[in-house]
């Protein structure tokens, strides 16, 4: 095994500390092992493309990764109350998320069995919707005071990228193509 899916696999294993601690009120842990994942996320790309070590585990255990650790960042932050003055994430935005990973997962298996190939490229709005995405985890787990901006921006970027792969599929299996 390679050291980019190591790494893959690794951020995969800090989701249940990053939930963890996320429960447990221990939003300065959470961060930094949210920060890790990111930052693990970045180099296991990074080490793929420079040592050409891009496998086809790779490419679908890397966005696996990714989709598991915002989705349980999501619900575990949209979870935590109890402590006075913590600022917690609105459901409706976890909503939004998981019903557009939804969307796109459901599209891929229909574009999957209908032409008997996928080939999963991530598109500049899609990279846009993922950088808020991870702004507003942040801007939680540091109890951001304008955090509701942040995720509003986040919601609005995560309808325009889901209707956008809609479009996408849409067009692809209206063609045949993958």
């Amino acid at each position: 095994m390679n050291w980019a899916n190591r790494l893959t696999i690794f951020r995969i294993i800090l989701i249940p500390a990053f939930v963890t601690t996320v429960l447990y009120h221990r939003l300065d842990a959470a961060l930094i092992i949210f920060i890790v994942a990111t930052v693990t996320d970045a180099l296991d790309g990074y080490i793929a493309r420079t040592f050409k070590q891009k496998t086809q585990l790779g490419a679908i255990m890397d966005p696996i990764a990714d989709k598991l650790l915002i989705v349980s960042a999501f619900i575990s932050l949209s979870m935590v109350s109890g402590l006075p003055g913590y600022l917690k994430m609105p459901i409706y935005v976890t909503a939004v998320v998981i019903s557009r990973d939804a969307l796109i997962l459901t599209g891929a298996l229909i574009i999957y069995l209908h032409n008997e190939h996928l080939e999963v490229k991530p598109t500049i709005l899609g990279k846009v919707t993922t950088f808020f995405q991870m702004l507003t985890i942040i801007s939680v787990l540091v109890q951001f005071v304008y955090s509701s901006w942040i995720w509003n921006i986040t919601v609005f970027c995560t309808v325009a990228s889901g209707l956008d792969y809609l479009r996408i599929g849409a067009s692809q299996v209206a063609n045949g193509k993958e």
